[in-house]
């Protein structure tokens, strides 16, 4: 018995997408129709001769999808089953903080998606991130003044997950998982991971070219975050645009720290913003020159966390 193949001329009799006929020289396997035509999970006119091998009209049975929907479960990863946890319990909870549902209709359902999401990363050695136990813990959390809107506790919760969506990924692709620390900028937080998803992701010259491009993005959003014009003027005669991230985290750096330094600073951001832009330009970008330039993207964000006070130690 062929597993997938099992699956896929199911799946497409379901869809009523299976030829009409199909004999021994049909793309769909004659064999495969046949077991499960023998074993009742499809139902077909047997018009077969002495040379030729051909069913007429196969049709699924109530059978058939019942064993659809079997295999369809074991087709489903362990990893795969948890994100699918994962993202509802993040669904249910902009869900209730968006005026979407109530929280006493769909707590005790969110609490053992929780408690099962908790145990199966356990399982993992990946830290649960989301210190939400129960749906009255995250009223209290957006009520505290710092979410206001509806967006920001949309934006709150996708840079809440994104990171442990990434570590079951990189556990099912049998990768030590990226531990990634957030600077508590949503823009910036969000943009970086989609960055290193894209990394992981590219192949051709203009994917690593589109990663230079999200790096140059998300040092503009960096300079955004920080930048005060009334406290970090400029070094020179002109004035940074809302998008010269250069010019904005140079005079930043200038005004927060001191002497030597404030200039070694400035040098990084200077490098990793030209080898952004340099990738971005680079019609023979590779894998070496992009994931360069992303290292030297989180080392500059995160000099701006320290320097901005993000990576402080909590206070007891």
């Amino acid at each position: 018995m062929d597993y997938w193949d099992h699956i896929q001329i199911l799946e497409l009799a379901a869809r009523d997408a299976l030829p009409e006929l199909i004999h021994e020289r049909s793309e769909v396997p004659i064999r495969t129709v046949r077991e499960l035509v023998d074993a009742g999970y499809l139902t077909a006119v047997n018009i077969s001769s002495m040379d030729d091998e051909a069913f007429l009209e196969p049709r699924i049975t109530l059978k058939g999808r019942d064993y659809l929907r079997q295999l369809r479960r074991e087709a489903t990863s362990p990893d795969d089953e948890l994100i699918t946890k994962l993202e509802r319990m993040r669904d249910i909870m902009v869900a209730v903080a968006t005026g979407g549902l109530r929280i006493d209709g769909v707590n005790r359902s969110y609490r053992e998606l929780y408690n099962a999401a908790d145990h199966e990363l356990r399982q993992r050695g990946i830290p649960n991130p989301i210190p939400f136990p129960d749906l009255w813990d995250w009223y209290g959390r957006w009520r505290t003044g710092d979410l206001p809107s509806y967006q920001s506790r949309r934006e709150f919760l996708a840079d809440l997950f994104s990171p442990v969506f990434e570590q079951v990924r990189a556990h099912a692709a049998g990768r030590p998982p990226v531990v990634r620390e957030l600077t508590g900028w949503p823009k910036v937080d969000r943009t970086v991971g989609e960055i290193r998803r894209r990394l992981a992701e590219a192949e051709t010259e203009e994917q690593f070219q589109a990663v230079g491009l999200l790096c140059r993005e998300v040092m503009i959003s960096l300079a955004q975050a920080v930048h005060d014009p009334t406290r970090h003027p400029p070094l020179d005669e002109t004035n940074p645009s809302e998008t010269d991230a250069k010019r904005m985290l140079e005079s930043y750096l200038a005004a927060e720290l001191e002497g030597s330094s404030s200039r070694v600073a400035r040098r990084h951001a200077r490098a990793s913003y030209d080898l952004a832009v340099e990738l971005q330009h680079r019609r023979t970008a590779n894998f070496r020159q992009a994931a360069l330039c992303v290292e030297a993207t989180s080392s500059l964000i995160n000099v701006i966390a320290i320097v901005s006070g993000k990576r402080d130690p909590a206070k007891s």
